[in-house]
């Protein structure tokens, strides 16, 4: 175990960037008195030729990316090795190269690099089960040309807390998709974050949620069109039931007087399926130049679509399996993104599974 002893400062929830988050709830990851271990808990399943995944000391592979986030400066600070995930230039790699999260059930520090060279074409999976108590940084580096999709699964157990940072650096003409899916955990705070390093470059970061009673998830995303001719899509949809399920989504998207030509838009939809749950959507949206293909974003929260249920109901199905096809509707846009079907289906069976004890208003 180790304990770090720094400067940084501990949240006091004061802090615009902790201002939603329940501190007391994160097990003293934010803490610089709390014992967190070094652990490796990512192991890879069959990888295939191109791929390699090893174990590098953190003094062979520095931090590409800055950040005033205390949970990742402690991260950085703890663990000494990182899982340094290598896909090698001009591959095509048509399986999932998949990483399991085997947690030990104590706070632990997890940093995991993830490089995919010029003209890659690859996908990684992510996948988060079990119960644990995790503070984790992923860095992802998109050389030119590069296509990568990253999937993060968050299946946690319910008493389990993670709090982690996904930061891509995407270069000339590569293209970037981002899956995340947060499903269980008490509390799960994600920080999906991109940057470019070239003109032509291209992100979508989509994001699917689903709270219970008492659970919390927070998505912090922040995109920074830092070069000129980029473009960004963001998509996260949530849905929430029970009493006092809470989601926050941040959607932060950055363009500096650099970055003429960019084109992005955000979008963020809430479900609310009950009363006693709350869903924060706040998205922003900061231009350096007008000389822009387009900018924009949009943010709903709100109950069903009386006219869906209308025309269902109006074809004999009952109202309780009309609102649950339109929850399985609704969700459907994001969960087709991952492209490969058993987790589609995985994560579709458990989003069923909770509805089933839910009483939808």
């Amino acid at each position: 175990m180790s304990t770090l002893t720094t400067n940084y400062l501990t949240p006091t929830g004061r802090e615009e960037a902790w201002r939603f988050t329940p501190l007391k709830r994160l097990k003293g990851l934010h803490e610089t008195q709390t014992d967190i271990a070094d652990r490796i808990s990512l192991t890879a399943g069959a990888l295939p030729h191109g791929v390699t995944v090893t174990h590098v000391a953190t003094g062979e592979q520095s931090p590409i990316s800055a950040t005033d986030d205390v949970v990742v400066q402690r991260v950085r600070a703890i663990a000494h090795v990182v899982t340094l995930v290598t896909i090698a230039a001009d591959s095509v790699i048509d399986a999932p190269i998949t990483l399991m999260r085997t947690p030990s059930g104590s706070p632990e520090a997890s940093r995991t690099v993830i490089r995919a060279g010029n003209h890659s074409k690859a996908t990684v999976v992510v996948e988060n089960v079990g119960s644990g108590t995790l503070a984790e940084e992923i860095e992802i580096i998109l050389e030119p040309g590069a296509q990568l999709k990253f999937i993060t699964l968050q299946e946690w157990a319910n008493d389990a807390v993670h709090l982690g940072k996904h930061h891509a650096i995407i270069g000339r003409d590569a293209s970037f998709t981002s899956v995340v899916i947060t499903v269980g955990g008490s509390l799960v705070r994600l920080l999906p974050t991109v940057e470019y390093s070239g003109p032509g470059a291209s992100a979508e970061l989509f994001g699917l949620y689903f709270a219970g009673s008492g659970q919390y998830l927070e998505h912090r995303i922040h995109v920074d069109h830092n070069v000129g001719q980029s473009k960004s899509r963001v998509n996260y949809k949530g849905a929430l039931s029970g009493d006092g399920a809470h989601t926050v989504w941040i959607g932060d998207v950055f363009i500096r007087a650099a970055a003429e030509g960019t084109d992005t838009y955000e979008l963020n939809r809430n479900l609310l399926l009950s009363d006693g749950a709350r869903a924060d959507s706040v998205p922003n949206l900061e231009i350096e130049t007008g000389e822009i293909v387009g900018a924009g974003h949009a943010s709903t929260t709100g109950r069903f679509d009386d006219e869906q249920l209308f025309y269902l109901e109006s074809r004999g199905i009952p109202a309780t399996e009309a609102k649950r096809l339109v929850i399985r509707g609704f969700f459907l846009e994001i969960l087709s993104k991952i492209g490969i079907e058993a987790i589609e289906e995985r994560i579709m069976n458990r989003i069923d599974g909770e509805l089933a004890s839910v009483v939808i208003a």
